[in-house]
């Protein structure tokens, strides 16, 4: 998690620990409190020291607890002005994208399962290494700073050997427009879409594609990745969103599942990106 998101968090608990302190009744300890929430301790301190996101109705139940339910107004205030994290890419690239690769990197690395829809490119996770070369170069060309290219393309190969853990699963769904999108030479293309024939065959990694043919109830648009229903990571062109409230996960989830009907598996599969393959050397 960004250091900006992990102030806020923590902002958000030293305020809950002056409420506590400040109860009209007097000073609650957080065992305490615990008992007239109904929570184990763990709980109370977790959210006062900055550990575990508060839900809203977390805060209304502190503040009622509390007898101070007048300032549930300002936690849920400041609960909304961190659930939706944004990072500018234009200031994360001033310290190059080993910084933004080691933070996915890490919350990647406690992660069982992955949901990830890409429109355009080739998922990360399964990308070759000189694939991921041209789409972070041509990415840094576009937004300038960032001379760490090679360290980014290793740091990316690395992140790959998640799909060879144990109890690791990647369920990836993607356009065929990422098949055919020629961010790179056709002979890299050719290899990239020969790395996707060979992951079919993978138990860890569910691949998906939605062929340009097939009927859509939504407009395949947008990439995003969700990380065990704890945390959804999207990016658009000025900055990547990290979104951990129940709400914004739980639509991701469902637009990862509606376009999922569009998609075809295993042979049908094969076949769209054998499709795309042949397309770069007709004869």
């Amino acid at each position: 998690m960004s250091t900006d998101y992990q102030r806020a968090r923590a902002a958000l608990g030293t305020r809950l620990r002056e409420l506590r302190f400040t109860c009209p009744g007097g000073r609650l300890t957080g065992q305490q409190l615990a008992q007239r929430l109904g929570w184990p301790g763990s709980k109370v301190s977790k959210l006062e020291n900055g550990r575990q996101t508060a839900t809203p109705e977390d805060l209304r139940a502190w503040a009622d607890a509390t007898g101070q339910p007048g300032v549930y107004a300002e936690l849920a205030a400041r609960l909304a002005g961190f659930e939706f994290h944004i990072r500018s890419w234009r200031r994360a690239l001033a310290n190059g994208f080993k910084p933004l690769h080691e933070g996915l990197s890490a919350e990647i690395d406690r992660t069982s399962d992955m949901w990830i829809w890409e429109e355009s490119v080739i998922a990360g996770l399964l990308q070759t290494p000189e694939y991921a070369r041209h789409v972070i170069r041509r990415f840094a060309e576009l937004l300038g700073g960032a001379g760490d290219i090679e360290a980014a393309v290793r740091s990316r190969a690395q992140r790959q050997e998640w799909l060879y853990r144990p109890g690791r699963t990647l369920h990836v769904l993607m356009w065929e427009a990422a098949l055919r999108s020629m961010i790179c030479p056709p002979s890299v293309l050719a290899a990239q879409l020969d790395r996707l024939t060979g992951v079919l065959g993978m138990d860890t990694v569910e691949l998906g594609i939605v062929p340009f043919t097939a009927p859509v109830r939504i407009a395949p648009a947008n990439g995003f990745w969700v990380l065990d229903d704890r945390l959804v990571v999207t990016e658009d062109w000025h900055a990547e969103m990290w979104l951990d409230d129940a709400d914004n996960i739980a639509l991701y989830g469902k637009i990862w599942k509606t376009l999922s009907e569009s998609a075809v598996y295993g042979a049908d599969a094969h076949n769209v990106i054998n499709a795309a393959r042949r397309a770069l050397n007709p004869q």
